[in-house]
């Protein structure tokens, strides 16, 4: 199975959580999700007001520097290791 497979197959599994994971886990995941699908940052920063926006829109600059291969990876590990937490296999 290739990365895209195995990235995809992932982002189906963190749906499967028997409970949601954290903000912080869901900021990091959105981060590198984002990173994965889209690449580097492409929009400005939400206004001040929009504080889920400039969360999210924070966690994604905070992984910019990342190839989209490695947030891909990255994605899968932190995918698993919330799998593993909630005693369920990844």
């Amino acid at each position: 199975m290739g990365l895209k497979e195995e990235f995809e197959e992932h982002a189906e599994k963190v749906k499967t959580l028997p409970t949601a994971p954290s903000n912080d886990d869901m900021l990091i995941l959105y981060g590198l999700y984002k990173q994965a699908t889209v690449g580097p940052v492409n929009t400005s920063r939400p206004g001040m007001l929009d504080l889920k926006g400039k969360a999210k829109w924070d966690a994604w600059k905070a992984v910019e520097g990342k190839s989209k291969d490695e947030a891909m990876g990255d994605y899968i590990t932190k995918v698993k290791q919330l799998l593993e937490a909630a005693g369920m296999s990844s």
